[in-house]
């Protein structure tokens, strides 16, 4: 039996491969804790949230950056690629490991695509942070899945009950148009979502929703502030516009231009307005008025004979 030392590069081969080792039973314990290359990593086969917070990404980068990551993260052996892994849980984190070019800090465990969306669901649920309309289309993306018949998935992943469920599956399906103008409206609450949905229901309030949205007010304000101002306005009723109608208009001049008289006429309505330098206007007005049975029924008569003529 030969016997000697491992020494320069055959030593550093040793000690890569004993590492390599020692990492394989890590990640074959499934409970320890383990640093991973984030490219490693894809990303999970549903998400939790649509957009991430670029200020929350920020302040996580600073804090990470400053003090190191402090909470692992949750993958799993990637169910379609060998070799690489699925991250479940700690999408953020992942990111920020990336942008800082380290190493992940991460559990990996084996587990079934329901034990995958479970695990996101109920890490989701405990960080108060999360907003409604958030776990709302995350349970619409679950119940896209189908994993049972009566939703019990979706209410373990969630931690809701029936009647909560059933108000965050009809929320998220509200307007796409809606949905991507109020944002995350992290402040804005189950009941007030609720309330938007109530409103929609409505079909005529569809397109007033899209005529409010759309008003240049509303770019400037907070996602809060514009989902306020959209159920304020759906909740009041909307003024109705008489339909305008072409005015025609005439003039009238005595010959001697003391008296003029302006007319319009608009639909079944026919208005006349004296005007004069002299009181005539006024007094002109009275003989109308005094004599308005005599002139009416000379008109009667000069129409009725127009009528018989023809």
């Amino acid at each position: 039996m030969l016997d000697y030392a491992a020494k320069g590069a055959s030593r550093s081969l040793l000690n890569s491969i004993d590492e390599m080792a020692a990492k394989a039973d890590k990640l074959a314990e499934g409970e320890t804790v383990v640093e991973m290359e984030p490219d490693l990593i894809d990303a999970s086969f549903i998400r939790d949230r649509r957009t991430d917070d670029e200020n929350e990404f920020n302040e996580l980068l600073s804090a990470i950056r400053d003090n190191g990551q402090s909470s692992p993260i949750l993958v799993r052996p990637h169910p379609k690629a060998m070799g690489r892994y699925m991250v479940v849980f700690g999408h953020r984190r992942l990111r920020v490991a990336q942008a800082l070019d380290r190493k992940v800090r991460a559990i990996v465990k084996e587990m079934h695509d329901r034990d995958h969306v479970v695990a996101l669901g109920q890490e989701n649920s405990a960080r108060a942070n999360v907003p409604f309309i958030e776990r709302a289309l995350f349970a619409a993306e679950l119940a896209r899945l189908h994993y049972d018949d009566d939703n019990a998935t979706i209410m373990s992943a969630l931690s809701v009950d029936r009647t909560t469920l059933s108000k965050m599956l009809s929320v998220a399906n509200l307007p796409a148009k809606v949905l991507d103008a109020v944002g995350q409206a992290k402040g804005i609450g189950r009941d007030r979502w609720y309330e938007l949905k109530l409103l929609l229901d409505n079909p005529a309030n569809h397109a007033r929703a899209d005529e409010i949205l759309r008003e240049v007010a509303m770019l400037d304000m907070s996602v809060d502030h514009r989902f306020e101002l959209l159920v304020r306005r759906l909740k009041t009723a909307p003024v109705r516009k008489r339909p305008q109608s072409d005015t025609e208009k005439k003039s009238w001049a005595s010959s001697d231009s003391s008296l003029t008289a302006d007319m319009a006429v608009q639909g079944k309505r026919f208005t006349l307005a004296l005007k004069a330098k002299s009181s005539d206007a006024r007094a002109f007005g009275e003989y109308l008025s005094e004599n308005l049975d005599r002139l009416y029924e000379a008109f009667r008569q000069d129409l009725g004979s127009q009528e018989d003529g023809g």
